[in-house]
This record gives C-alpha cells, sequence and structure tokens, in this order.
C-alpha cells in the first residue's frame, strides 16, 4: 500500500490513515448516539485547530478536518450547563435539543457511543478478515532452526549485512541451532556488538552486529523462516463471531497487560504514543492491507478500553459522573466535577509525557545524543 514511498512519508501517511479511521469511528458513535437522543451536533471535527476544509450539512452540523491531527471532537448543542455561561447564550439554545437537558441515560448513552463504536469497528474488521482470508489456524509449537526469514529494513542486522536465508551458526563463539536460542543471545545483549558466524548458501562467512537497544532488551531485527500461518475458511456467520470473540480476546489481553504493568510484573517500556504508533504504522503498513486492517482493529480496542478508564475528562470519566448524578439524584457539585476535570487532566498529560518519552527511547533519539555527548 505504502511500499513505493520513502520514509518517514510511509509511516506519516499510514499513521494519518489509522488515526484518521480511529477517530472519525469514535466520534460517529457520539454523533449518531446524539441524533438519536435529539440532541442537535453544532460540529464534527477531525483534528483540532484551525479548519483545513469545512462544510455544514443540512442539519445545521459544521463538518471539518483540522490541521492538527491528533484526535477529533463532537461539539453538542447546549453541553454547558445554564449555570456556567450567559444569558446571551442561553437565548440561543434551542429548546428540546440541548445536551444537558436530557435525562442522565440519554447522556450516558452519547458519551458510551464513542467506545462503543470502536468495539463495534474492530469486531467488524476482524470479521472482515475471517470472511476473506479466513479463520487462522494455530500451527504445533515448534521451534524452527536458526534460518533467517525476514530482516527489518534499518535493523541493526539490515546494518551488518545479514540477509533472507541466512542460518546463524554461532554467537561470540557459542553454537546457536535453534530460533530461540538466537533470540536468548540477542535480547540479553542491549547495545552490544556480536561476533557472528553465519552459513550463507555452502559458504560461512563472519558477521558483526550491533544490538539495537529496545529498554532492557536487546533487538536483532529479524524473523524466522518458520512456516506461513494458516488459514481455515468460514461462513459470514462463523466470520462475525469470531469476530466479536477476537475483539473480547484482545480487550482481555490488553487489560491483562496492563494489570501487569500496574503489578509491576510487566515493564512499562510497551507503552507508546503517538510516535510509536506512526512507526508502528508504517511498518505493517509494509506488510500489506491484511496487516493494517488488524492494526486498525487492535488500536480500535485500546482507543475504546482507554476512553472508559474512570478518568475524568475521557468518557469513562464523564460515565463516573453521571453515575454518581443517577445515586444522588442530582449532578455533583460544579466544585467537585471542577476538581476531578483538573486531576484527570494532570493524570493525562502525565502519561502522554511517559509515552513520549518511551517512543523517544525506541527512536533511538537519547543513544543518538549519547553518542554526541560520548
Amino acid at each position: 500500500m505504502f511500499e513505493l514511498l520513502p520514509p518517514p512519508i510511509d509511516s506519516i501517511l499510514a499513521f494519518l490513515v489509522v488515526l484518521g479511521v480511529l477517530v472519525f469511528i469514535h466520534e460517529l458513535g457520539h454523533y449518531l448516539a446524539a441524533r438519536m437522543v435529539g440532541v442537535h451536533v453544532e460540529t464534527f471535527s477531525i483534528g483540532f485547530g484551525r479548519a483545513i476544509a469545512s462544510w455544514t450539512d443540512r442539519q445545521g452540523t459544521v463538518w471539518k478536518l483540522a490541521w492538527l491531527p491528533l484526535g477529533g471532537y463532537v461539539k453538542l448543542h447546549g453541553q454547558e450547563r445554564p449555570e456556567d455561561v450567559t444569558s446571551d447564550v442561553q437565548a440561543l439554545w434551542q429548546e428540546g435539543r440541548t445536551f444537558h437537558e436530557k435525562q442522565v441515560a440519554a447522556r450516558a448513552f452519547v458519551v458510551a457511543a464513542g467506545p462503543l463504536a470502536n468495539f463495534l469497528l474492530a469486531a467488524v474488521l476482524f470479521a472482515g478478515l475471517y470472511a476473506t482470508l479466513g479463520k487462522p489456524v494455530a500451527p504445533e509449537r515448534t521451534d524452527p532452526p536458526a534460518v533467517i526469514g525476514e530482516v527489518v529494513a534499518n535493523s541493526a542486522a539490515y546494518k551488518a549485512g545479514l540477509k533472507v536465508g541466512d542460518r546463524i551458526l554461532s554467537i561470540e563463539g557459542k553454537p546457536i541451532e535453534r530460533f530461540s536460542e538466537l533470540q536468548a543471545a540477542v535480547s540479553t545483549a542491549p547495545g552490544q556488538t556480536l561476533a557472528m558466524r553465519v552459513l550463507r548458501g555452502n559458504s560461512e562467512i563472519s558477521a558483526t552486529a550491533t544490538v539495537e537497544a529496545r529498554g532492557t532488551t536487546g533487538i536483532l531485527g529479524v524473523r524466522s523462516a518458520a512456516p506461513p500461518p494458516v488459514f481455515e475458511p468460514v461462513g459470514l456467520g462463523a466470520s462475525l463471531v469470531g469476530g466479536v470473540v477476537r475483539t473480547w480476546d484482545v480487550s482481555a489481553q490488553t487489560l491483562a497487560g496492563l494489570w501487569q504493568m500496574i503489578t509491576a510484573q510487566r515493564g512499562t517500556e510497551e507503552l507508546g504514543g503517538p510516535l510509536r504508533i506512526a512507526q508502528l504504522s508504517g511498518q505493517v503498513a509494509q506488510l500489506g492491507v491484511a496487516s493494517l486492517v488488524s492494526f486498525i482493529a487492535v488500536l480500535s480496542v485500546n482507543l475504546a478500553l482507554i476512553n472508559l478508564f474512570p478518568i475524568p475528562i475521557l468518557d469513562g470519566g464523564h460515565l463516573l459522573f453521571y453515575l454518581a448524578e443517577a445515586i444522588r439524584g442530582k449532578p455533583l457539585p460544579p466544585r467537585a466535577q471542577e476538581y476531578g476535570m483538573r486531576a484527570g487532566l494532570a493524570v493525562i498529560l502525565a502519561l502522554f509525557v511517559f509515552a513520549t518519552w518511551n517512543d523517544l527511547g525506541h527512536l533511538g533519539l537519547f543513544r543518538w545524543v549519547a553518542g554526541l555527548v560520548g
């Protein structure tokens, strides 16, 4: 899809496609739910800031594409509470079409519809892959020989001159038989330069690779020459069921991984932000449309789960406020909501900074700076 584009243009375009699809579907969920409960939607925006293009539909909704493509929003009519705006603003409200006057269940439905749309997108994409390609059948678990089946562009293996079909015989004098042994030798040597003996065709050659450091793990940038996955044709009904089951499995795995990070059973270096997503988008796009569609589906599940976290500012935080309102019979005090929003904003900013720090580490910025200083 993006094979003919030079880096980093391929990654940028793939990132815009991936993020654009996810944001559009998320905001479309809010938009459709608002229309269903009778709330007028003033603005539907993909991106933030100044509009690159915009138009107004017959319902009076302004649809726009903004220049900063890191999200989007739906502006609901009368989203503010009467006590938070002036009488001049209230005079412009259309009776019966404002968000604040709807019952708490209707408002919660509008807010929850965004994450639900992302879950639905993931299920549909997975089902589409099953219907067109078939359902992957898990092969018998084997440990293949240490033969290179793929070399990642610009990786440590690529720079060392390793090629597809090469068989790694030894690393630092230690014999290597299976691919798992190759992985173990490399993963424990981040940033180190390793001497290798390689069988290429009928000849043995020497190679030297400086292992890329990915947190505390070493990465060589090769994949095994294991047999390709086997796909089993399935009908439309089984595809739909498989899409839902796959979405559930990805959700469960994501939450399990997050819990492992919280309980220190797993490192947090895997957390990534926009830069990491952009890098992965470019890499996945090079593998074909099916891989890109699967990647979008997985990210859609992640976006849905993140938005459901009970953090004010996110959809889950608003749902938490609505739950409190349903129990109390009235909204939380304005000051409590304000403090909650401030705390939520602080949490989101901290996570963004942490994820971006991880992204820069993955991209090698700190090693580059250390190399300049050294």
